[in-house]
C-alpha cells in the first residue's frame, strides 16, 4: 500500500490497516489518529509532525522508522523500533510493554506515565527525555543514554542498568530496588527519596549525586565512587560499601547500622555522629 491509498482509505473512515506493508513510505504530516496498524510493516516509515493519537502498533515493525509528532496513548506492545527515531515525540500514556527499542533515538521525547516494563532499550538515546512516573520494571536499559532525563517517580524495579549513563538524571522518588547498575555513570544525578535497596551498584559513579533520604539497604556498592555525594538521612543498613570512595561525602544523620565500610576511602567524609571506626 502506498501513502496515497492509505490517506484515501483513512479519509473515507477506514481505520483497520492490520498486516499491511508501508515499508519506506513518507507519510508527511498525516493525521492517522485511531488507526489500527497491528502487525504491519512500517520499517523505514517517515511521519514528521503527524498524529498517531491512540494508534495501535502492537507487534508492528518500525525498524529505522522516523516518528516525530503526537503519539499520545499509542499502543506499541511487542513492537520493534530498533534504531527508530522518535526525537521530541509525545508518547504520554503510551503502552510499550516488551517493545524492542535497541539503539533508538528518543532524545527529548515525552514518555510521561508510559508503560515500558520488560522493554528492551539497550543503547537507546533517551537523553533529556521526560519519563516521569514511567513503568520500567524489568526493562533492559544497559548502555542507554539517559543524561539529563526526568525519571521522577519512575518504577525501575529489577531493571538492567549496566553501563547506563544517568549523568544529571532526575530519579527522585524512583523505585530502583533490585536493579543491576554495575558500571553505570550517575554523577550529579538526583536520587533523593529513591529506593535503591537490594540493587547492585558496584563500580557506579555517583560523584556529586544527591541521595538524601534515599533507601539503600542490602545493596552492593563495592568500589563505588561517591565522592562529594550527599547521603544525608539515607538508610544504608546492611549494604556493602567496601572499597568505595566516599571522599567528602555527607552522611549526616544517615542510618549505617550493619553497613560495611571495609577499605572504603572516608577521607573528609561527614559521618553520622554515632559512627565509630573502632
Amino acid at each position: 500500500m502506498d501513502v496515497k491509498e492509505l490517506a484515501e482509505r483513512y479519509s473515507k473512515g477506514e481505520r483497520n490497516f492490520q498486516n499491511i506493508n508501508l515499508q519506506g513510505q513518507v507519510l508527511g504530516g498525516l493525521d492517522l489518529s485511531g488507526a489500527d496498524f497491528k502487525d504491519s510493516d512500517l520499517s523505514g516509515v517517515s511521519l514528521i509532525q503527524g498524529s498517531l493519537v491512540r494508534v495501535n502498533l502492537k507487534g508492528a515493525n518500525l525498524t529505522n522508522a522516523t516518528l516525530s509528532g503526537d503519539l499520545t496513548e499509542i499502543n506499541l506492545i511487542n513492537a520493534e523500533l530498533i534504531a527508530a527515531n522518535l526525537t521530541a515525540s509525545n508518547l504520554t500514556d503510551a503502552s510499550l510493554r516488551a517493545a524492542k527499542l535497541d539503539k533508538a533515538n528518543l532524545s527529548h521525547v515525552t514518555l510521561v506515565s508510559a508503560l515500558l516494563h520488560e522493554s528492551t532499550l539497550k543503547g537507546t538515546n533517551l537523553s533529556y527525555a521526560h519519563m516521569t512516573n514511567c513503568l520500567l520494571n524489568r526493562a533492559n536499559l544497559s548502555g542507554a543514554n539517559l543524561v539529563g532525563a526526568s525519571l521522577q517517580g519512575a518504577n525501575l524495579t529489577n531493571a538492567i542498568l549496566m553501563n547506563t549513563n544517568l549523568e544529571k538524571a532526575d530519579l527522585s522518588f524512583a523505585q530502583l530496588n533490585g536493579v543491576n547498575a554495575l558500571g553505570a555513570k550517575a554523577q550529579k544525578a538526583i536520587l533523593s527519596n529513591a529506593n535503591l535497596s537490594g540493587g547492585n551498584f558496584s563500580n557506579v559513579i555517583f560523584r556529586g549525586a544527591n541521595l538524601t533520604d534515599a533507601a539503600i539497604t542490602w545493596a552492593s556498592l563495592i568500589g563505588t565512587d561517591l565522592t562529594d555525594a550527599n547521603l544525608t538521612r539515607a538508610k544504608l543498613c546492611w549494604s556493602n560499601f567496601s572499597r568505595a570512595n566516599l571522599k567528602r561525602a555527607k552522611l549526616t544523620a544517615a542510618n549505617i547500622n550493619k553497613t560495611n565500610f571495609d577499605l572504603a576511602n572516608l577521607e573528609a567524609t561527614i559521618m553520622p555522629s554515632s559512627y565509630s571506626d573502632d
